[in-house]
């Protein structure tokens, strides 16, 4: 099927932080594109032109993007999935999979292929981008696509694509990440080339089978976790013995083989802390002990109860009596994304001790009974300041200003180096880096 591609009319389900600017991507291209979600009110929102995501694409951001695929009728979203199927040339999936105690919840996906399938055509591709335990596509998606009666290959095209963005630069990875794709056989997989270089202008790479793809995209989340681990680790050490952990890597990483990350709060959103629990399944079903993963994984959870330790140990006056300012709640830098955010569990941790938190994120749409609307009201009256993700709308760099709303003797702990010693000296702090 060679549609051009204002003919093409791609269904989405899941309008998320993938979802909806991989739908926005087609869209810019010509195609007509549904986005499904079972969320009434994110629904009304898109279709209004409102979101709260923090993407843009050449500049632009993706609320004026949404408002323009909208007038061009070039986008709509909905809760109607019979209609956006039946009418779709292509159904493409990016409903996440959550983790529970270490369970990944398969519920939301199976649901909306179970949909998928009620209203299935023939010729029409299922096109997977979620991140799943390897196997998930042949043994759980599949047979229940093949239960409406119709067989991949045979009847409908079936392929896998792993997604690769990072949140904040979605428009642009969507384009130009090297894209993975496997399918149920030559046919599935010549359809979903053909759907994703309608975006992808980067190498396609072919895969023998789904599992390779599925177990390519856990595994690059999972280094990064490892790294971060890794680097995490080196903080607690380069803190007892009195050196700046972000000197040190700055420094090693002149070598021209050596690329260390940045440590931080801790490990949020839904890729990162999900990852090993995707694996986990299938290395317990061939009866492997990974050993180190799962330790890396543990020294990241650990690390806000960390963080928020070295936020006590500088507080001048019981916890009780103790207003701490924390500026940034998302689960990394210049992101409205909170989900499992480090920032949010060290918030907790102070919380249990008894501290009074007022938290500024103008990122995160969110609220909480420790968040607070302005600048201003974090800082009056706090005894201190901890940095656990940057924003754009903070101005960092006011800290005499910062400081004469402060209590007496004010600190700042410092998760993602913005500040250095001099300068929180010169401005009457004491300074506390990781």
């Amino acid at each position: 099927m060679n549609l051009m591609e204002s003919e093409r009319q791609v269904a989405i389900f899941g309008l998320g932080f993938i979802g909806l600017p991989l739908a926005l991507s087609f869209a810019l291209k010509g195609c007509r594109v549904i986005g499904v979600d079972v969320d009434e009110q994110l629904v009304q929102d898109l279709n209004k032109g409102v979101t709260y995501h923090l993407e843009a694409k050449d500049g632009i951001p993706i609320q004026q993007i949404l408002k323009e695929q909208l007038a061009a009728g070039r986008f709509r979203a909905t809760t109607d999935p019979e209609q956006a199927t039946k009418s779709s040339t292509d159904v493409i999936v990016t409903v996440g999979v959550p983790v529970t105690d270490g369970i990944p919840d398969y519920s939301y996906i199976r649901a909306a292929v179970q949909t998928i399938a009620s209203y299935l055509r023939p010729g029409q591709l299922v096109l997977i981008r979620s991140t799943v335990t390897p196997g998930t596509t042949r043994r759980l998606l599949q047979p229940i696509l093949e239960s409406s009666g119709l067989q991949a290959e045979r009847d409908f095209y079936l392929a896998y694509a792993s997604e690769r963005i990072a949140e904040g630069r979605a428009f642009e990875e969507f384009e130009n990440m090297p894209t993975l794709v496997a399918g149920a056989g030559e046919k599935s997989l010549k359809r979903a080339r053909e759907v994703l270089s309608i975006v992808t202008r980067a190498e396609i790479h072919e895969a023998s089978s789904y599992e390779v793809v599925e177990t390519a995209k856990v595994f690059e989340n999972i280094s990064r976790d490892v790294d971060i681990a890794m680097v995490n680790e080196f903080a607690v050490f380069t803190k007892a013995i009195g050196i700046d952990i972000f000197e040190v890597i700055r420094l090693a990483n002149t070598h021209k083989r050596v690329n260390l990350l940045q440590p931080g709060p801790g490990v949020g959103g839904y890729c990162l802390p999900n990852a090993l629990y995707y694996l986990l399944p299938r290395a317990l079903e061939a009866n492997l002990n990974l050993r180190l993963l799962p330790v890396a994984r543990r020294i990241n959870d650990e690390t806000p109860r960390r963080i928020a330790g070295l936020i006590l140990k500088n507080l001048p006056v019981p916890p009780s009596r103790a207003k701490v300012a924390v500026l940034g709640i998302a689960m990394k830098d210049y992101s409205n994304d909170d989900r499992l955010s480090p920032a949010l569990k060290v918030i907790q941790f102070l919380e249990s001790a008894g501290v009074t938190v007022a938290a500024y994120d103008p990122a995160v749409p969110h609220q909480y009974p420790f968040k607070v609307n302005s600048l201003e009201d974090a800082l009056r009256g706090a005894n201190g300041i901890a940095v656990l993700a940057r924003q754009k709308n903070i101005d960092y760099e006011k800290l005499t200003e910062f400081r004469k709303l402060m209590k007496e003797d004010p600190f700042i702990v410092d998760t993602r180096n913005v500040y250095n010693r001099r300068q929180a000296k010169a401005a009457g702090f004491r300074l506390e880096t990781l």
